[in-house]
This record gives C-alpha cells, structure tokens and sequence, in this order.
C-alpha cells in the first residue's frame, strides 16, 4: 500500500491506496475507506500494489456540489460504542493517550495530550466514569470535532 500525506486548505490527509483496478481506486482517508473514479487508467506495471486492468462498471456519478465534503474524521456508528463522546477541540496530533479503555476517571482528568500549532493541549475528561472506548493513539492526527474516546 502507498501512503501519501496532503494538506488541503490547511487541512492534513493521510491517504493510503489499497488497490486500483482500472480507473476505480480503492483508498482511505484518514481511515475511512472510500472508492474513487480516475479520470483515466494508471499503468499497473508500475505499480506493484495495484492490479491489471480488468472490466469494471463505472461508479456512480453523485450530482456535484459547490464544495466537496470534507471526510468525517473518526466518524463512530451510532450503537457502536456506548458512553458519552471526548471530541477534538481543534485539529492536531495525538501526542500521549494517559489513560487505558476500562479506567475510571473524573471531570477534569487529563485523558490525552493533543498538540496543535507546536504546543500541547491537555484534553480534559468533560464527565465522570469508565473509559469505554479509546478511537486515537499516538501520532494520529485529528480534524476539530473528531471522536477521540467514549467514557460510559
């Protein structure tokens, strides 16, 4: 797989190229996996995680809009993971998870430590009780809103 890093607008994107068959590439962004028209086919010989071209059916067109959507970042299904969600108040990288899923913690706990603009914020738990779910780990990097962990 090929990992590439961009930065749209200011925004940071990890994207990581599973495979590409034809002209649809299979890639995640971010961690969410999306599947995406080329314009035209990539040579597959140069490309070793790629595959021959084989027929495909062309994805469907969405109606375009005046500004593409940004992906969700972190993005949990709803059910997925019980308890109240931390978000990100800001972008930035994970720099230390301080605490482990199953730990009770306190309002105003420091659970994680987010770097942002060179300087390290401490991210406070916003209510009491158990660690549920941990989303992040160290050196991710977040989009302001994103689901960092769950205390139930």
């Amino acid at each position: 797989m090929n990992k590439y890093q961009y930065k749209v607008k200011g925004v940071d994107y990890e994207v990581e190229i599973a495979e590409v068959e034809g002209n649809i590439a299979k890639v995640n962004v971010n961690g969410i996996p999306f599947e995406i028209e080329l314009q035209k086919p990539i040579n597959a010989a140069k490309h070793p995680t790629m595959k021959p071209k084989t027929p495909v059916a062309p994805a469907p067109q969405a109606a375009p809009t005046a500004t593409p959507a940004a992906p969700k970042v972190n993005e949990v299904p709803v059910g997925a993971v019980s308890g109240t969600p931390l978000k990100a108040p800001l972008p930035g990288t994970i720099s230390e998870v301080k605490v482990q899923v199953g730990q009770q913690v306190n309002v105003g706990d420091t659970v994680l430590v987010l770097e942002a603009m060179k300087m390290q914020n401490n991210i406070e738990a916003e209510t009491a009780g158990q660690v549920t779910a941990i989303l992040v780990k160290q050196g991710d990097t977040v989009m302001e809103g994103s689901v960092l962990l769950t205390i139930g």
